[in-house]
């Protein structure tokens, strides 16, 4: 075998393996602690949508001047964040404070991890349906 012809085996073995790895980028969003309802809906389901399709999510709460003393409720904004992304996300470590901001990463559920909200209402039907009988 010619050295021309081991050299393009090789790249077109590299090529297929790289095609096999998945990548994830991670995405930020950014709250405040005088966050809206409806701009915190909007978040939270970007945020879904980035998960779902295997991307993680920073989620990073800003203290503006003051705000900084009052940490408590950023801390209960990334609880709700977090809650809202139950279904599709998790995050391994608490909040981290990063100078004035608060943050904390969500990595997406594995597929075997997630359990569809219709699946489990029908097993309580299951259940519940037994237990009558």
């Amino acid at each position: 075998m010619d050295y021309g012809k081991f050299r393009f085996d090789k790249i077109k073995k590299e090529k297929e393996s790289k095609k096999k790895q998945q990548s994830s980028e991670t995405k930020q969003i950014q709250l405040s602690i005088v966050i809206g309802d409806n701009d915190f809906n909007t978040k939270l389901n970007q945020s879904n949508k980035f998960l779902k399709n295997g991307d993680k999510v920073r989620v990073v709460v800003r203290f503006r001047s003051r705000q900084i003393q009052h940490k408590d409720l950023g801390y209960d904004i990334l609880n709700r964040f977090i809650a809202g992304c139950a279904e599709n996300g998790a995050c391994d470590k608490p909040p981290v404070e990063e100078g004035r901001n608060l943050s904390v990463l969500i990595a997406p559920l594995k597929p075997d991890q997630k359990k569809p909200k219709g699946e489990q209402k029908k097993k309580e039907n299951n259940n519940q349906k037994e237990e009558i009988q």
